[in-house]
């Protein structure tokens, strides 16, 4: 168990209420090894505009990896009663999450729907599990699929639909270099293989585009 931060852990004196690190996260030993990293790439790690970068990263990480130490179950444990039977819909939730292949930024938007089985949850707590879920390192594939198993198992609902599209860093500044690419995932649960649900699904999220 580390021991909670303290001061020391913001040298640069920028701590913030709002993004201050889990106490499981070990910030000294993030902050040895970015000092490391900035000496094998050939840069100075104690010089003046880099003598802060340590910290300022461990901090960071504590807060774009702070997923890993939460349940986004505990949000759609509160349901409401409600005779509702038809899709609810919430789109364009903007999130960003982190490519565990190279450690760089995803970027884009979550559209989660479900068919209600008697019950309903607040449309907030939608945009909260796509927060909750993408502050780990992890790919998009996979961030799907656990957000349609999440309503699926805690909404008892009779079906549901995940779809992200994001822009990915790994893709745009290394690599390939194809800046504005999108990628496209979708997880289809219950009611939604239907092909009537699904093409509602996808007219209601792509159709105002066009």
């Amino acid at each position: 168990m580390n021991a909670p931060a303290d001061l020391s852990d913001f040298p640069d004196g920028s701590e913030d209420s709002d993004t201050m690190p889990s106490d499981a996260v070990d910030l000294p030993r993030i902050r040895r090894a970015v000092r490391e990293i900035l000496l094998a790439v050939g840069e100075d790690p104690d010089r003046e505009g880099l003598l802060e970068t340590p910290a300022r990263v461990a901090r960071m990480y504590a807060e774009i990896f702070s997923g890993l130490n939460q349940d986004p179950r505990i949000h759609l444990k509160r349901t409401f009663t409600q005779k509702h039977n038809e899709m609810v819909l919430v789109k364009d939730i903007e999130f960003s999450s982190m490519c565990e292949h190279h450690l760089l930024p995803f970027i884009g938007k979550a559209h989660l729907a479900y068919l209600p089985d008697g019950q309903v949850v607040g449309i907030s707590k939608l945009a909260r599990i796509v927060d909750m879920v993408s502050r780990r390192p992890q790919v998009q594939e996979r961030m799907t699929e656990e957000l349609a198993d999440l309503m699926m198992n805690e909404l008892g609902a009779r079906g549901c639909g995940v779809i992200l599209e994001a822009s990915h860093t790994c893709m745009s500044i290394r690599g390939v270099h194809k800046p504005g690419a999108t990628t496209m995932t979708s997880a289809i649960r219950g009611s939604f293989l239907t092909a009537a649900t699904r093409a509602e699904l996808m007219s209601l999220v792509f159709s105002a585009r066009r």
